[in-house]
């Protein structure tokens, strides 16, 4: 792994092994110089929705609770590693292999025998990937990928998945989140501390009705 990485105690009383982000910057600058297409690590930090998402599962634990788990960009998972003592199973995924490889140490680490790690595009999602609930953490900050991710959601939703979705109150977010109120059962607003203020960081659980 190009990031250098450390043993840090997260949210929900986790230890896992998060990127140094003394070093993230400095790293990548080094990368982009040897090479101009190196993109930056978005997945080498905890945001704020991972945290608030956990902040969600501890208060509403039926959601994962026997449940087959898919997190999707999940970057670090820290979602997954908190649910993994409740679920059934878990596939942690991203796009970025050297964020699968963090998390495949991290299962390791950790001893979970229930949770394996897979690298997914999901442009590209797999036909044969099932999962009772799948969970997404700032997943809607890029419009270029909005029309996409929304399609890949809805496809989700008819296979009678519920989906929790974990997002900050992001202005260029909002035609994401209003595009998919129909599938809205609840809404949560959790309170994340973030470099001494708080961050809201907005819950939405999906489902069809219909199916």
């Amino acid at each position: 792994m190009r990031y250098p990485h450390q043993l840090t105690e997260t949210e929900g009383e986790l230890k896992i092994y998060v990127p140094d982000p003394e070093r993230i910057k400095p790293v990548y600058e080094q990368l982009l110089a040897a090479d101009s297409t190196t993109k930056f690590p978005f997945w080498a930090k905890i945001w704020p929705s991972a945290i608030g998402m956990v902040s969600f599962l501890k208060s509403n634990p039926g959601w994962i609770t026997n449940k087959q788990i898919l997190e999707l960009g999940a970057g670090i998972g820290l979602p997954s590693f908190f649910a993994a003592p409740l679920a059934s199973g878990i596939l942690i995924s991203d796009y970025d292999p050297e964020a699968i490889l963090l998390v495949q140490k991290n299962i390791e680490y950790l001893g979970f025998k229930n949770v394996r790690a897979m690298q997914i595009d999901w442009n590209h999602f797999p036909e044969h990937i099932q999962a009772d609930t799948i969970l997404l953490s700032d997943i809607n900050y890029a419009p270029d990928q909005f029309n996409s991710l929304l399609s890949l959601i809805r496809n989700l939703l008819d296979q009678d998945t519920t989906i929790l979705l974990s997002t900050p109150q992001r202005i260029t977010a909002s035609p994401f989140v209003t595009a998919l109120a129909p599938f809205v059962k609840t809404s949560v607003l959790e309170m994340v501390p973030e470099r001494g203020q708080l961050v809201e960081i907005r819950i939405v659980v999906l489902i069809n009705s219909l199916t």
